[in-house]
């Protein structure tokens, strides 16, 4: 095929979004049919709802059953958050990032807390910082997957199983599709919208004894806002983890979110998830390997991200044009496919290096992204054609 001849076929579903994340194969409205539309979160009812979601919560992520968890307001920003704000400051607090969301904890710890003792491990986007440096003394706050810079860590073995400190996990683009180490894990957070292509606005966090100890056994000096408060005189407010949320939550995202996690439960569960989301990401990365002008933004293979596959474009031409040019040049290709095929969203970050970001979770059919990659090959030979 000529390389500036369009591709046969298109993706039959072209979202490949990082968050909201497209619905589930065979997603209908249908459970509006029986949810609690209009009813209080506080009646019998909306309580049932809530509860039913968090114990599929804990079935299909496969939680102990001596962890917490509850769902909280602002997304996955509100459970980190929330989480700082409660916990931090009885100890020395090291925050690890290396994408934007990362980057948020770490203002929030150096210029919103007055935290005394507080050290940064960072690094540019597609590499992850020295996390040997963390030795257990001190909490920790680090995400599991960098959504935006498409770099994982690999395991938990930089996380000492004997640690003295918490340890709070920004985990909204890794679960659903990889594992995560509870024994090493203090605090867990996440979002519907992610891996489950949930609507937006909800967050779950996961508490672990250890978690609940700290939130007892200590008092923050600084004033909390009551969407963070976890605790009820001085005791954990075990009404929030059956399911009384501190806000309102919207009981028709709460019904869509239970019918996806009804759906993976049938499917096979979370390993089903994760070998789809393993699958999804090597069909990515052996098109990577054999296409010269297109890398994987992470140059490590065990710590790249099989959810948010973050690309970065190397053909030597691109190289030589300035900055606008080489985000200019990106960005025509995603403008182009999204006219011509139908693949929308797949972006870089606004601050990461130009190219793109392919969403390859459990909920993406296979066949969609060999659909897409074609799509890449044409639209960069189209846009270098005129550009070069």
């Amino acid at each position: 095929m000529n390389r500036l001849q369009k591709p046969g076929v298109k993706p039959v579903d072209g979202r490949f979004s990082p968050g909201p994340s497209r619905k589930r194969p065979g997603w209908t409205p249908d459970f509006l049919a029986k949810a609690a539309l209009g009813r209080s979160h506080r009646s019998p009812i909306g309580k049932q709802v809530l509860k039913e979601l968090i114990d599929l919560s804990r079935e299909v992520l496969e939680v102990p059953a001596d962890h917490r968890i509850a769902i909280v307001p602002a997304s996955d920003t509100g459970a980190v958050e929330m989480a700082m704000w409660s916990m931090l400051g009885p100890r020395g607090v090291d925050v690890a990032a290396w994408e934007s969301f990362g980057n948020a904890w770490i203002t929030d710890a150096k210029t919103q807390l007055p935290l005394k003792d507080l050290r940064i491990f960072s690094a540019d986007y597609g590499k992850l910082p020295d996390l040997s440096q963390y030795t257990g003394d001190r909490d920790l706050v680090f995400t599991w997957n960098g959504t935006t810079g498409g770099v994982k860590v690999p395991n938990a073995d930089f996380i000492p199983a004997d640690r003295e400190g918490i340890t709070i996990c920004d985990a909204t683009s890794a679960a659903f599709a990889q594992s995560l180490p509870w024994d090493k894990l203090d605090v867990v957070t996440y979002s519907w919208q992610k891996n489950m292509g949930g609507e937006a606005a909800h967050g779950m966090i996961i508490l672990s004894p250890r978690a609940v100890e700290r939130l007892e056994s200590y008092t923050p000096p600084w004033p909390m806002p009551k969407i963070f408060l976890m605790t009820k005189n001085g005791k954990l407010n075990e009404a929030l983890f059956e399911g009384s949320t501190i806000n309102t939550p919207s009981l028709m995202c709460a019904e869509d979110h239970i019918e996806s996690l009804k759906w993976v439960r049938e499917q096979g569960g979370l390993k089903w998830m994760h070998d789809r989301a393993d699958a999804n990401f090597e069909l990515l990365q052996n098109w990577m390997d054999k296409t010269p002008w297109i890398e994987n933004l992470c140059a490590i293979p065990e710590q790249r991200s099989n959810t948010g596959v973050c690309m970065k474009i190397v053909d030597p031409r691109f190289e030589a044009l300035d900055a606008s040019g080489r985000s200019a040049f990106a960005s025509a290709i995603v403008k182009l496919l999204g006219e011509e095929c139908g693949a929308y969203d797949f972006g870089s970050y606004r601050t990461a290096p130009p190219g793109f970001r392919v969403w390859a979770s459990g909920l993406i059919n296979k066949s969609d992204i060999e659909a897409l990659l074609p799509w890449l090959e044409w639209g960069f030979e189209t846009i270098a054609a005129e550009t070069f």
